[in-house]
């Protein structure tokens, strides 16, 4: 395998396609950059694909499965993740005498500029020999240029509907900066999730907003709990550190 003539494609925001060597990809390279494929819905379509708001982009990303989404909505959950592009390039490139061809479903940076490129795919499906050799290839090419490389299966089923309960609570256009920051200083030791909602109702008097606070605070991680069961009035919050 080699790294030293591959190339990736990217295609820019006005349709224009620009080609790079894969050794000198920063992500400033993909600033203008948009998905490599537009994201469809038609009659008899295999895969559910669609467009989700993220809250750390605050705009919709694409998917194409919902496998994808599950992920997406993890990786939009992720306080160290910063910034999220959905089939980021075309990466092309010889592994031996094969000619490959790859498109990535996400490339995403974290805190501190680090990038991570992801490809998801059903864990069924990891022990296939073909896919595998392709996963192989990819993680070969993007870690020669320093880049993370993950592979994401299903995520674990409990902590997966917590977040997609708490990404009802993601949008922080809903909520008044101040008020938040207020029910933050105010819960400074663990409590339960209910006390936590009535502190906040004390505050803000309208119980229903109150708990959005609380339930968004818990979104953006400046509020932690632990998400391996299922969220109840009783589960014990504590302020991040």
């Amino acid at each position: 395998m080699t790294t030293a003539t591959a190339v990736v494609q990217i295609r820019q925001r006005d349709e224009s396609v620009t080609v790079e060597q894969l050794q000198s990809l920063t992500l400033g390279s993909l600033d203008e950059a948009i998905p490599w494929r537009r994201f469809r819905s038609y009659r008899g379509q295999r895969h559910y694909s669609g467009s989700y708001w993220s809250a750390t982009m605050g705009s919709l990303v694409g998917y194409e499965s919902r496998l994808e989404l599950a992920n997406l909505l993890c990786e939009d959950f992720d306080p160290t993740t910063v910034w999220i592009l959905s089939q980021p390039f075309l990466l092309e490139g010889l592994d031996g005498s094969r000619k490959r061809r790859h498109v990535p479903d996400y490339l995403v940076e974290r805190i501190g500029g680090r990038a991570c490129v992801i490809d998801v795919k059903p864990a069924e499906l990891l022990a296939d020999p073909k896919i595998a050799a392709a996963l192989k290839w990819s993680a070969l090419m993007i870690e020669s240029i320093g880049w993370e490389y993950v592979v994401l299966s299903e995520p674990e089923p409990v902590r997966l509907g917590n977040i997609r309960f708490l990404a009802g609570y993601r949008r922080a256009f809903q909520f008044v900066p101040v008020e938040v920051e207020a029910v933050r200083l105010a819960i400074q030791e663990p409590m339960t999730i209910g006390q936590a909602c009535r502190l906040s109702a004390d505050q803000l008097t309208e119980p229903d907003y109150a708990r959005g606070v609380v339930l968004h605070l818990l979104w953006t991680g400046r509020l932690m709990t632990d998400l391996s069961v299922p969220l109840a009035s009783t589960a014990i919050l504590e302020p991040a550190l």
